[in-house]
């Protein structure tokens, strides 16, 4: 049969049933519910809307450790301190927030496979190793360490008469079984003064010191009532907003001293300086 054919004799057999004006005559309703129903039928793709994800974690609820010469808070399960919620933040693997008393310390132990980053708060920390360094890191200054293939280490308090606080942070590495390496860099509170500066970064971004992971970290120090917007800076990474000192807000969550605010799925988010404040953000792939 001729597709004319067809049309001729299937269009009359309509006819013969119904009348032309009721096949054919549409309201602007019937329109609307037509094209709901082509759009349903060909199972049109809705628009992806992610959410920004956060976690919390208050200072208070850190797990803590007194040894005596050594008082420790961690942020993260670590040694005796055992939180399934509490593992890592993507690659970040530790967060400790140690005081040493003075003349006191770390006796020399291994480490590999883990990038390492000390950042003191107050005091001086001695450190020697097996690459032959032996150094001293003071207040103000970043050190890492990329323990590749293995390293052997030991921390001291440089003085006897006062305390040393210090965060060791702990990133799991990009690749394993590197060359080790050592950096130590200074970066003075004048160049921080209500503004961000890069001090650990990936091996192609030669602002601040050099790790072995797709990993930014950044300090500032602000003044209460000052505002800024940070960029995450690559996609599938996430930021963890540590505060050393003072009170801020991320959204509608405020945050105080030594409290932990992860955030990821999303591309900025902005900062409210609530009290004078000195901030670090650590920007570090989910995955």
């Amino acid at each position: 049969m001729k597709r004319k054919e067809f049309l001729q004799r299937g269009l009359g057999g309509v006819f013969g049933l119904i009348a032309l004006p009721s096949v054919f005559a549409k309201s602007s309703e019937d329109e609307h519910e037509q094209k709901v129903e082509q759009v349903g039928f060909n199972h049109l793709p809705n628009k992806e809307i992610k959410t920004m994800k956060t976690v919390l974690h208050k200072a208070a609820t850190r797990g803590h450790a007194n040894h005596g010469w050594l008082d420790s808070h961690h942020t993260f399960s670590f040694a005796n301190y055992y939180n399934p919620e509490r593992m890592r933040f993507g690659v970040l693997r530790v967060l400790n927030d140690d005081v040493v008393d003075g003349g006191m310390g770390f006796g020399t132990h291994p480490h590999d496979n883990m990038e390492i980053i000390s950042i003191p708060i107050s005091g001086d920390l001695e450190h020697k190793d097996s690459m032959g360094n032996t150094m001293v890191i003071r207040q103000n200054d970043v050190q890492i360490m990329s323990a590749g293939t293995g390293i052997t280490h030991s921390e001291y308090n440089k003085n006897k008469d006062k305390k040393v606080n210090f965060l060791q942070i702990w990133v799991f590495p990009k690749e394993r079984q590197i060359k080790p390496a050592y950096g130590q860099q200074q970066f003075l509170p004048a160049t921080q003064q209500n503004k961000l500066i890069q001090v650990v970064s990936p091996a192609e971004d030669k602002d601040g010191l050099t790790i072995l992971q797709d990993a930014w970290f950044s300090l500032g120090r602000f003044d209460a009532g000052k505002s800024f917007d940070y960029s995450v800076k690559r996609k599938g990474n996430g930021a963890y907003v540590f505060v050393i000192e003072g009170e801020l807000k991320i959204g509608d969550q405020a945050l105080s001293r030594r409290d932990g605010f992860g955030i990821w799925e999303t591309e900025k988010f902005s900062v409210e300086i609530t009290g004078d404040a000195h901030v670090l953000i650590m920007d570090v792939p989910m995955n």
